[in-house]
């Protein structure tokens, strides 16, 4: 038979099952049977074991409440769920059994404890869905209240780009490839279910106004189910709805992200975002992460965000005067989240207080200049912080402690009766005191005193030695070594007086507090509106300081689709490299240059150039400012890349077959809108059948009216350089080199023609190869040139065949001649010596021209 807890306890696990369930008894959040087993060991903890009826003991581990926030995090970043069971009454109050009840089930997508989260980047949760109109998806991050939707093709590559922690998915739902989120399985919902769901929480027609495809509709109907099953309370900070339109973004990959290192990544030592991100807030960060993921198509609004710019590049003082503001800015929109969700504690509200405050003071400097428009809207959504702030201050102490135990909470003169109360708790030390002076003149004991304890309470303590002297009304309480403790009916009385008093305080602060998020939640838009302003004002200061500080310039978009770029640098390596020590280079792509082909050494900057290209192309629609002299360019629709795994940008990806798959999403996908970064395509196979298909390639691009992208193709496949004398936009440049001595010094530059030569021997020399490696592969390649009659030797001005490199030898032919199968070992010998001597001849012909 099993105790009453023990049955409430196995009630809530039946209700939550695939969840570890934290389950509160006094200061402790313990859990039961395997959960206990899996606490201990993911958290270091102690595995006990406690009696939950006759002949029962189950195992158990616990952690104290205070620490609770912690332990959880732990868990949910090792992908468990973690349900939180609360007392739903005083236990002082409840006869028999306390009631019990989960408040909330933490994952992956909902967890939004301070320590779990990357200030800098959102923390979604995602639903994905497909119904008759197409595929839908939904992202919501439940610590500042965003939601968007996206539908049709672009919902796999925003998952993907976006990276949500956690991804609903309905039963029959195929995850889409590449997802790496925490995924849950979830029946499928009916369209008056998904109709019901959006009524519940945006009103009657908002099937109509929110989401009024099929799709969309249910994917957000999804997010809002899961979160009122796991977060209820979250759901009060889910009030607006953006829709992402395709069209209006430059659509920017994983795979593309990923190779142009736009974003941190696990190591890798630095990325574009850490470039840019001298804003001083973690809401112009997340909002940096937006602009570099989603690069605008919009003229004006491309507009807009480069005049900001430039007018935070010329306006060091003021830049730095607000930047000074912001360094110490709490992070509005997470505090705001909590707000929505009715989360947030005394110490939230301060930090919300102190950030509106500095908002104000941030607009006062602001109002003073003469501001483009994007900066003027962002001012004028910092007005609405005066009213919330106005509110703070008449509701909140000056310096409230993090909870309600000691009272101190709310400001007084807010509430006549939260005075009176903590006047008395205040004044009850001076009370105490007046008692004990006044029984030690009763009774004559100059060594009484009163006291207090959390066991006994207040108490009257007499040495032992005065015993005698106590009076009848004295009720004796306590005894210890050498004294006694006592009561009055006085101090009892006192004594309940002042604990219903600090009860009575606790209660009626936390009611006024509630009231008082309450009011802030009512103007919850108006605080959304400020987190933006602040988040954008952050990222335009932070961008023009970059601008500044490093040369950039601003670009220009043309309506021809030239692409022209003077003296661009590659922003990444150009800072670790540090100021003045990064070549700059020049490209065009245009109508007579469609497809650039790029040759030359490996390690001389032919990856680099790609990438400061695409990346230039990307900063610009971002609404950044660029690194270079000048840049005009298209505005882009999409941008490619296949960049191969020698540079460790798609390490684990690197075969052959996963190089083609990603070139033909490529040349399904490109349009004449389009920029493509192609980086040594074919080098995945033989040497024939590579060439084969990068020339293919390039016919492909060059010759499809409907593909025709800019494109920038990085080969060391010498002969595709003839392609421009036979396509009349394909053009050829190189890597500049020269020789000094034995040493190739690479230098960096990108000049008209084909490359020579590849140098590889050169690089391997550079690469730390044993010596004896370098020097027998320069006698082979002495060799392989050798044999190639009718091949000029390179830097003559004619471009080196290399398909004459791998001609059939006559030792090559003598091989395919032989029938191995039938030989005897002694004919196998007889043959390895004929061949050794058809090969000896050409290390004759290569010591003659050494």
């Amino acid at each position: 038979m099993s105790t009453p807890i023990r049955r409430q306890y196995l009630e809530l696990k039946h209700r939550y099952p695939d969840t570890i369930l934290f389950f509160r008894l006094g200061d402790f959040y313990e859990t039961f049977d395997d959960d206990a087993k899996i606490a201990a060991d993911e958290l270091q903890i102690t595995l006990t074991s406690k009696p939950m009826g006759k002949d029962l003991r189950v195992p158990l581990a616990g952690v104290p409440y205070h620490s609770i926030d912690g332990h959880v995090a732990k868990l949910v970043a090792r992908g468990y769920r973690v349900a939180i069971c609360e007392q739903m009454a005083d236990p002082a109050e409840v006869k028999g059994i306390v009631p019990r009840d989960v408040v909330r089930v933490v994952t992956a997508g909902t967890v939004t404890a301070d320590a779990s989260l990357d200030p800098l980047a959102p923390n979604e949760l995602a639903a994905f869905v497909t119904r008759r109109d197409g595929a839908a998806a939904a992202f919501a991050d439940v610590t500042t209240g965003e939601v968007r939707l996206v539908t049709g093709e672009e919902c796999q590559a925003e998952l993907l780009r976006a990276a949500p922690a956690e991804l609903l998915l309905e039963a029959d739902e195929e995850a889409p490839p590449g997802v790496s989120a925490a995924l849950r399985r979830r029946p499928p919902l009916s369209d008056l279910a998904v109709d019901a769901e959006l009524a519940r929480q945006f009103g009657e027609h908002a099937r109509g106004t929110v989401a009024p495809g099929a799709a969309e509709a249910a994917a957000l109907a999804h997010v809002l189910c899961y979160l009122r099953e796991t977060y209820a309370a979250a759901l009060g900070a889910l009030q607006r709805v953006r829709h992402l339109a395709s069209s209006a973004y430059l659509t920017v990959d994983q795979r593309t992200l990923r190779n142009l290192d736009v974003l941190p990544q696990p190591g890798h030592t630095s990325s574009l975002f850490d470039v840019l991100n001298l804003g001083r807030s973690a809401m112009g960060g997340r909002m940096l992460r937006a602009w570099l993921t989603r690069p605008q198509r919009d003229r004006e609004e491309l507009g807009a965000r480069h005049d900001a710019v430039a007018w935070a590049t010329a306006q060091p003082l003021e830049r730095e005067q607000c930047q000074a503001l912001l360094r110490t800015m709490p992070d509005i929109g997470r505090l705001t989240g909590k707000v929505g969700a009715r989360s947030a504690g005394p110490r939230d509200l301060h930090g919300l207080r102190t950030g509106l405050r500095a908002t104000l003071d941030l607009g006062a400097i602001l109002a003073r200049c003469e501001l483009p428009a994007l900066l003027h809207g962002a001012l004028t959504g910092l007005g609405a912080a005066a009213e919330a702030l106005l509110t703070l201050d008449a509701a909140l102490d000056d310096d409230p402690p993090a909870n309600f135990d000691e009272g101190g909470v709310i400001r007084p003169g807010f509430s006549p009766a939260i005075d009176s109360l903590r006047a008395m708790t205040r004044d009850a030390r001076g009370y105490l005191l007046a008692i004990e002076r006044t029984e030690r003149e009763r009774t004559g004991i100059k060594t009484l005193k009163v006291g207090h304890n959390r066991v006994f309470g207040y108490y009257i303590e007499v040495t032992a030695s005065n015993a005698h002297l106590v009076p009848p009304d004295y009720q004796r309480r306590q005894t210890l070594v050498g004294a006694e403790r006592y009561v009055t009916e006085e101090l009892k009385e006192h004594e309940s007086r002042l604990v219903g008093a600090r009860d009575r305080l606790v209660e009626l602060e936390r009611q006024a507090f509630a009231q008082l998020v309450e009011s802030l939640a009512a103007g919850l838009a108006a605080l959304q509106a400020v987190s933006d302003g602040v988040a954008v004002i952050d990222l335009v200061l932070g961008l023009g300081q970059a601008a500044a500080e490093r040369g950039y310039c601003r670009p220009v978009f043309t309506d021809d689709g030239t692409l022209r770029i003077r003296g661009g640098r590659h922003p990444v390596v150009e800072r670790a490299l540090g100021p003045g020590r990064f070549v700059p280079n020049d490209c065009d792509l245009d109508a007579e240059c469609q497809v650039l082909l790029l040759t030359g050494p490996n390690m001389s900057g032919k990856s680099t150039f790609l990438r400061q290209v695409a990346l230039i192309a990307l900063m610009a629609q971002a609404g950044s400012f660029v690194p270079a002299e000048s840049a005009e360019l298209p505005l882009l629709d999409r941008v490619f890349t296949r960049i191969g795994a020698q540079d460790d940008l798609a390490a684990g990806q690197s075969t052959f077959m996963v190089e083609m798959v990603e070139t033909a999403q490529i040349l399904h996908q490109a349009t004449p809108e389009s920029l493509v970064v192609l980086d040594e395509v074919g080098r995945g196979t033989s040497t024939f059948d590579g060439m084969a298909i990068a020339r293919a390639v390039v016919e492909f691009l060059h010759n499809r009216k409907e593909v025709a992208a800019r494109t920038l193709f990085a080969t060391h496949y010498h002969e595709l350089t003839a392609l421009a004398d036979l396509l009349p936009r394909v053009k050829n440049a190189h890597v500049a080199v020269h020789e000094e001595g034995n040493e190739v010094v690479f230098e960096h530059r990108i000049v008209p023609g084909p490359s020579d030569r590849s140098y590889g021997v050169h690089v391997a020399r550079l690469a730390g190869l044993p010596p004896a490696v370098v020097t027998r592969a320069e006698h082979l390649l002495a060799e392989f040139e050798a044999s190639r009659p009718g091949v000029p030797a390179p830097g003559n001005g004619h471009v080196p065949t290399q398909a004459a490199l791998f001609g059939p030898s006559p030792a090559e032919e003598a091989l395919r001649a032989m029938d191995v199968d039938g030989m005897t070992p002694i004919e196998a010998i007889q043959k390895l010596y004929e061949l050794r001597a058809l090969v000896a001849p050409a290390k004759k012909r290569a010591g003659a021209k050494a």
